[in-house]
C-alpha cells in the first residue's frame, strides 16, 4: 500500500501547516497549525478536519510558531489523544505560546462582546487557555538527531532547521519510503540562530517557500534598523514595532543592544518589550545555550536593553511616558495582542513610526500597513495612518529563494518528488519552477486538501534537449482529492 500525504494546510498559503501522512490504516500529522490572515483562511480553523481527530495516531511538530502548532489545543479538545512529539525547546516554547494564544482569543472575544462589534452573538474563542494547558500534557520530547517511533513501524528523526529555538526539519520513514519535511528553514547567516543542518536523503521532500520568489538584501539588520530609529528619535516620536514573540523579538533586542553598545543609538533611548510571551521567550535563550549563536553575556545584554512590561497596567503606563521611545510588542503581523492598542494610540501622529520586521501575510493588518493604506481597522474602528511606515527587509528568519535552493542541492541524491508548500502562490510556483529547471527534479504546488502518493519509482523532469522517457520508465504519481 502506498504512503499518502494529504495537505490539510500550508498549501498555497503561508499559514495553517498540517500534513496528514497515511499508511495501512495509520496516520499522523506533521505540524498542526492555525490559519491566519485573510478571513476566508481563518474560517478554515472552524471547519472540521476531513479525518476524525481521534483517528490521528500522533502529531509531530517541526517548531512552535502558531501557524505550525496553534491548532493543537482544538485538535485535542475535539478528541485527539495521541502523543505530540517535539524537540525540548519547541516544548518549552509551546508552553508559552499555546496558553497565551488561548488567553488572547478569550480576551478578544470578551472585548468584542463588550464593544458589540462582532457579527456573532456571543463571540466565542476558538479555544481557551484551559484547552491549551490540557493539550500540553500530550507533548513528548526528543533531541535533534535521535531516532524515535511515533507509531509502530514508523521511524522519525529531527535535524536542525535554524529559524527559531527548537525548529527542526523532520525525516519520516514509513512503508519503505523516506519523506523529508523541511519545516521553516532559517538563514545560514542569521544573527541569532545556527544555520540549518544539511538535509538527509529522501524519496520525497516537502519544502517551505515563504520567500520562494525573493532574495534577502545584503544589508544587515543593524544597517537598516539604526537610521530608522535615529530618525524617529530625532523628531521625538515613538517607534511601534510589531514583533513575533518567538525569534523576531529577540533578534531586535539583540540588535538594539548592539547599536547602543556601539553608540549608534543613545543609551538613554527608552525601549519597552510589551509582550509577556516575548519576555518569557527571551528568558529561554539562556536555558538553551549551544542551540543558538549567543553566549551567556549576550543573552544577558538582550534582556537588559529593554524594560519588560508584564502587566496590563505597566503596558498602559508606556503611553504616559513623554519623549522618544521604542515599543516592541506582539503580534508580528498585528493580528492581535497588545500591539493593537499601541498602534491605535500612535498611528495618527506623523512623528511616530511603525517598524515592520518580517513577512506580513496577506489579509493581516501588517500587510495593510506594508501596502500603504491610509487607514487601519482596529477593534471595529478605522484609524487614520499618519505615522511613517518602515518595513525591514533584512530581519526575516526565513531562508530566501537561493538559500532554499542551496539546501535542496545539499541532498545526497535527487528525490522522486518535491512538494512546495507554505508560501503564497507566486512564491511557491516560482520556487517550483526553479526546482524543475535548475535541478531537473519533479516538483508541484499541492492544492489545499489534495492527497498525493509518494512515487513508487524514480521520476524526473527531462532537462532541455534530453530525450523524454516513456511512462513505463519514468514512473508515475498517484493523486486523489
Amino acid at each position: 500500500m502506498n504512503v499518502h500525504i494529504r495537505f490539510l494546510g500550508g498549501a498555497g498559503t503561508v499559514t495553517g501547516s498540517k500534513y496528514l501522512v497515511e499508511h495501512e490504516g495509520q496516520s499522523l500529522l506533521v505540524d498542526c497549525g492555525l490559519f491566519q490572515g485573510y478571513k476566508q483562511l481563518r474560517l478554515r480553523n472552524r471547519d472540521p478536519l476531513p479525518v476524525l481527530p481521534s483517528d490521528i495516531g500522533a502529531v509531530l511538530l517541526t517548531h512552535a510558531h502558531l501557524d505550525h502548532s496553534g491548532y493543537l489545543p482544538l485538535l485535542a479538545k475535539e478528541g485527539f489523544h495521541g502523543k505530540v512529539w517535539a524537540t525540548p525547546a519547541t516544548r518549552d516554547l509551546a508552553r508559552i505560546l499555546l496558553p497565551d494564544s488561548g488567553h488572547i482569543q478569550e480576551e478578544d472575544a470578551n472585548f468584542a462582546n463588550r464593544k458589540g462589534f462582532s457579527k456573532h452573538s456571543p463571540a466565542l474563542p476558538l479555544y481557551t487557555e484551559g484547552d491549551a494547558l490540557n493539550c500540553l500534557k500530550l507533548i513528548r520530547t526528543v533531541r535533534m538527531g535521535e531516532a524515535f517511533e511515533p507509531l509502530r513501524g514508523w521511524t522519525a528523526r529531527y535535524s536542525g532547521a535554524g529559524h527559531i529555538l527548537g525548529a527542526a526539519s523532520l525525516l519520516l520513514e514509513v512503508g519503505g519510503q523516506r519523506i523529508l519535511f523541511s519545516g521553516d528553514l532559517g538563514r545560514p547567516d542569521d544573527s541569532l540562530m545556527l544555520a540549518p543542518d544539511p538535509p538527509p536523503a529522501a524519496d520525497a521532500v516537502v519544502i517551505e517557500s515563504t520567500y520562494g520568489d525573493r532574495e534577502h538584501p545584503e544589508e544587515d539588520v543593524l544597517a537598516e534598523l539604526a537610521p530608522a530609529l535615529q530618525r524617529v528619535a530625532a523628531r521625538g516620536g515613538t517607534a511601534v514595532v510589531p514583533v513575533f514573540a518567538v525569534g523576531r523579538a529577540q533578534a531586535l533586542l539583540h540588535a538594539i543592544a548592539g547599536l547602543k553598545a556601539s553608540g549608534d543609538l543613545p543609551s538613554a533611548l527608552p525601549v519597552f518589550l510589551d509582550s509577556p510571551m516575548s519576555i518569557h521567550t527571551t528568558g529561554l535563550f539562556a536555558r538553551h545555550l549551544g542551540e543558538h549563536r549567543l553566549n551567556a553575556a549576550e543573552c544577558q545584554a538582550m534582556e537588559r536593553v529593554a524594560t519588560m512590561t508584564r502587566s496590563a497596567e505597566e503596558s498602559k503606563a508606556i503611553a504616559r511616558q513623554h519623549g522618544p521611545k521604542v515599543i516592541l510588542s506582539a503580534s508580528g503581523m498585528a493580528t492581535g495582542g497588545r500591539v493593537l492598542h499601541h498602534l491605535a494610540q500612535h498611528l495618527g501622529d506623523h512623528r511616530n513610526m511603525v517598524l515592520l520586521t518580517g513577512y506580513q501575510s496577506p489579509g493581516t493588518r501588517g500587510a495593510t500597513l506594508a501596502g500603504g493604506s491610509g487607514k487601519l481597522r482596529i477593534h471595529g474602528q478605522d484609524i487614520a495612518i499618519r505615522a511613517e511606515i518602515v518595513q525591514l527587509a533584512s530581519a526575516s528568519a526565513h531562508a530566501d529563494a537561493s538559500q532554499l535552493m542551496d539546501w535542496l542541492r545539499a541532498l545526497p541524491a535527487p528525490p522522486r518528488r518535491v512538494f512546495v508548500t507554505h508560501g503564497d502562490m507566486d512564491a511557491s510556483d516560482t520556487l517550483r519552477h526553479r526546482i524543475e529547471t535548475e535541478l531537473g527534479w519533479p516538483a508541484l504546488v499541492p492544492e489545499h486538501g489534495s492527497g498525493h502518493a509518494i512515487p513508487p519509482a524514480p521520476l524526473r523532469v527531462t532537462p532541455p534537449g534530453e530525450r523524454s522517457l516513456p511512462p513505463s520508465e519514468a514512473g508515475s504519481v498517484a493523486a486523489s482529492d
